[in-house]
């Protein structure tokens, strides 16, 4: 299922920084980054409890929050995209 990830976190301080970069290394293991704090990651059930787990886990509960949109299986018209950046098929093969 194709799950939308957004966060964000308070930098007022480096621990805040740190988390940041920890939260957002974590998602660029599971998906494509489509805006700074924004990842559509296509994740089996599995794959979603063991990144919401991560995630969760990385987070401060009273200074970040976490939001998971679950788009499921027919994303593909429930996403429209208009501007500079390229739209992307997340089932297509990823050359790096």
């Amino acid at each position: 299922m194709l799950v939308l990830i957004t966060y964000d976190v308070n930098t007022e301080d480096a621990a805040g920084r740190k988390r940041l970069r920890q939260i957002a290394k974590q998602c660029v293991n599971y998906g494509q980054r489509v805006q700074n704090s924004v990842f559509e990651c296509l994740l089996d059930p599995v794959q979603l409890e063991l990144l919401k787990h991560k995630l969760c886990g990385i987070m401060d509960p009273e200074k970040d929050s976490l939001r998971f949109y679950y788009l499921g299986k027919q994303y593909s018209t429930k996403i429209e995209h208009f501007g500079i950046k390229e739209s992307y098929d997340p089932q297509s093969v990823l050359m790096i």
